[in-house]
This record gives structure tokens, sequence and C-alpha cells, in this order.
């Protein structure tokens, strides 16, 4: 059990951080009480929010946490989709939205060092606009700090070429869960210096240490970029295209996808027609080079390749404003389903790529079979599927019961098929009780052995991924 948060304490906040970043009236706090999941029985309330400024005052109130057994929740712009921001303990939220700054951007090692508050689109358009390319790109990116992009590993539309975050994040500066500051790693590329801490923090979903900065790499800015959109007649056709693509040899940047109902979504969203808005299905591929023959000659051939299997048509986009276009109504997914359906529960199970055509027809099964409207889009080139049960006008007893059961045929599908339960939006605690039947309990003694060992007290976000005694 944890303690209260007294009088006391919140005086000593004040101390630490300045009365101006401690949060207590009701109304300011709902706004930290809930992350992008919208289902209220993952909202919770804290007993209060602080916005410090620096690693010191993090370090401080850690050890105040410590000290006096209050739980802490860190927590970033807030955008996640496993309740991993949400303090479910009660006690102190901790933002970092005031540590925005970009610290350093050092052209000769091609780094970016930034605090964790700044927003990734930000960070992207600086090293665009210098000349570079910071390959992370989620779909949230113009929203989301990358902070929580490095808690959540985040993935997004470049994983395919790029990897996930983990790729890019060379150093990070830590307040550990006793609220000690230390750094792992920095500009070198290679460092093998003790353990791999860094990729332990990368994906810990804050729940071994807070990050207060990160060194990020940076890539040569590609010269040339193509989008191309492929509407097709229904989903199967559309994704069972995307094995032969990547069987090429052309490594594209991205292969997204949308089913019919996200298509739909989007133009009501938007309030405008999209190209064959009708169509079962969309594929959404960008390919860069340094080569401008290069680049064309590869979108012809992936062009060919997919109206040879099936597609109604290829529309290319080689200049800014089309690129907006097309990727405008892939990234407005998440929120063009909440016109359709308010309450939602959004998912991002991954598969090996060979198994995307068969987890998407057992996802239409699972949909048919229920009667629920099961939409799917997501990063068909690395196998993130984003499949999101609509509530609709099930009553919340209704939602509750089929949704608990259609969650864990989707699961039982996707580990069948050589998957896991998520590939970039996290565990939490949303996700944890499923984690613990499809992990094996040799695997969850690790991740015990390894929350135990850095936060003994239990302090740090407790309650997500794996529960300590």
């Amino acid at each position: 059990m944890y303690n209260k948060v007294t009088d006391k304490i919140i005086a000593e906040l004040k101390e630490i951080v300045g009365e101006h970043n401690v949060i207590l009236e009701q109304e300011k706090l709902e706004v930290y009480a809930h992350d992008e999941v919208p289902e209220v029985e993952w909202h919770r309330m804290p007993e209060v929010a602080i916005k410090p400024e620096n690693a010191e005052q993090i370090s401080q109130v850690m050890k105040l946490a410590n000290r006096e057994n209050i739980p802490i929740t860190p927590r970033g712009a807030g955008t996640g989709l496993s309740t991993g921001a949400v303090a479910l303990s009660g006690g102190i939220i901790l933002s970092v939205e005031k540590m925005n700054k970009i610290l350093e951007l050092d052209k000769e090692n091609m780094f970016m060092v930034v605090e964790p508050g700044v927003t990734t689109g930000e960070i992207q358009k600086l090293a665009n606009e210098e000349g570079y390319l910071y390959a992370g790109d989620p779909c949230s990116g113009d929203a989301s700090f990358i902070g929580g992009n490095i808690a959540e590993n985040a993935g997004g539309n470049k994983a395919v070429k790029y990897g996930t975050t983990s790729k890019h994040v060379y150093g990070l500066e830590v307040v550990m869960p006793n609220g000690d500051i230390t750094t792992f790693g920095g500009k070198c590329v290679k460092d093998v210096t003790g353990y791999d801490v860094i990729h332990l923090m990368v994906g810990s979903e804050g729940t071994l240490g807070i990050v207060t900065k990160a060194w990020l790499k940076l890539l040569p800015k590609p010269k040339y970029v193509a989008d191309l959109l492929a509407p097709f007649a229904d989903m199967q056709t559309a994704i069972d295209v995307v094995p032969k693509i990547l069987a090429t040899g052309i490594t594209p940047t991205a292969i997204e996808f949308m089913d019919s109902i996200s298509i739909k979504a989007a133009e009501t969203y938007l309030n405008q027609s999209l190209p064959h808005g009708d169509a079962g299905a969309y594929l959404v591929l960008q390919i860069d080079g340094s080569s401008e023959s290069l680049v064309e000659e590869q979108y012809e051939e992936l062009g060919k390749l997919m109206q040879d299997n099936g597609a109604l048509e290829v529309f290319v986009a080689d200049n800014m404003s089309a690129q907006a276009r097309i990727w405008k109504a892939r990234k407005c997914f998440a929120e063009a389903l909440r016109l359709v359906s308010p309450i939602y529960c959004m998912e991002d199970i991954v598969v090996p790529v060979s198994e995307i055509p068969k987890a998407v027809e057992e996802l239409q099964k699972i949909g048919t079979k229920y009667g629920v409207q099961i939409p799917s889009a997501g990063h068909a080139g690395d196998g993130n599927i984003h499949c999101t049960l609509l509530k609709g006008q099930m009553n919340d007893q209704e939602w509750h019961d089929k949704k608990e059961i259609i969650l864990d045929e989707i699961y039982a599908v996707t580990y069948r098929l050589g998957g896991t339960l998520s590939g970039e939006h996290g565990i939490g605690a949303k996700r944890k009780k499923a984690m613990n039947k499809y992990c094996s309990e040799a695997q969850l003694a690790v991740f015990r052995s390894i929350k135990k060992a850095l936060d003994p007290n239990n302090i740090l976000n407790p309650g997500k991924i794996v529960d300590i005694a």
C-alpha cells in the first residue's frame, strides 16, 4: 500500500519545483487523468501533478517519493494507447512538458540532443531544415513527445526501412527510481561498455527510469522522395501484395494500409473526397533515395507490381503538396474513427510480415462472428496491425463482455501466427492481463527481476507491464 499525498508533501513539492509547477485544482488535474484510451475504466485522477524543469528537480522528487512511499507516474504528452501515463495507484503525475528544449544540433557527428518534452514533429522539422533526417515517424508525431516515443519505443511509418525509435537513440540521461542521475551512451556510434541499458530503457514505459535527455542519431536527408497510393477492391487483395513488394529487393521507406471503414472515416474527418473513396483498401508506399532516376525506377516497378496484382489505380506523388494529401488520410486514422465510435479499443498486434494476409483474414472473421466492426490500418511493411474494436450502439455491459472475448480471440490468433501483443503502443496496464497469459513464466520472471532490481520500492509507474510484490 502507498501513502497519500499530504499537505506536508505538497509543500515539499512546491519547494522543489516551484509553486507554479504544482497542480492541485480538480478541473486541471482532469487533463492528467487519462491518455488516449477512451474507456473510463482506465481513467484515474492523480492526487497532484507536477511539472519539473530539469533532472535535478526530478531527482529530488524521486528521493522524496521513496522516502514517503508515494507512487510516481511519468507522463509525456498523454497520446499513449496503453494507460501507461495514468496514475492507477494514485500519487503524483510527473509531467515533462516544461522540459521542451532542443539542446544541440551537432552537424559534425550528426546528432541532436533534446529534452523529453520536445515533440517529435519539432525534431523532424529542425532536422529537415538543416538537411538531415530524424527517421522516427509515429503518426502522432505532431503531438507526441520524444520522451514518450522513447518510453514506448514508437515505430511509425518509416520503420520498414529505418527501424523503430530504438534504432535512433544512442544516449540517455536518466533519473533512476532511487533518484540517482546517470547517463548511458552518448555520441559514440559504437559502445559496448557494460550492459546495453539504453535499449533496456527504450520501451520500458517509464517503469525503470525517467528520461531527461536523449542523444538522437540523424541521417542525411534523402534528396528524392515519392509516395504511391494504390486503392484495391478489397483488403485481402491489398494485403496479399505486401510480401511480393518486399520480395522485389526494394525496401520502401513505408508500406501502410487502410481498410474501407478507415478510408470512409478519413473522408468524413477531413471533409473531403479521397481517390477511389469507395475502395475496399488502400496501400500507401513511400520510396526515398539519393538519385531521382533510381527513385523513379523503383516506384515504377512497384506501381506495376501493384497493378498486376489487383490495384484499381496507382497514384504517384513526387511533390510536397501531393505527398501531404496522401499521408493526411493515413495519419488521421485514430481521430477519424472517433467520429464513427467515440468509444473504441485500439490494438496494435504484430505478426511476421508473411502472416499479415492470414492475420487480416482472421480479424475479419472475428468481426463477422461477433457482429462488431474491427477496422484495421497500420504498418503492413513490418507486420504491425492497428485493429480497432468499435463500440457503436452497444450498451456498456454488452461492450465490456464482447470486448474481452474478442480481444482474447485476437490475441490467440496473433500468437498462433507467431506474433505478439504490441508493436509500439506498449503493455501499460491495459494489456498486462493478456501478457501474463501469453508470455511464459520464465519471461515474466526476468521482467519482474529487472523491475525489482532497479525499483525495489515499486515507486515508479507501478502496475504497468508487470506486478511485483
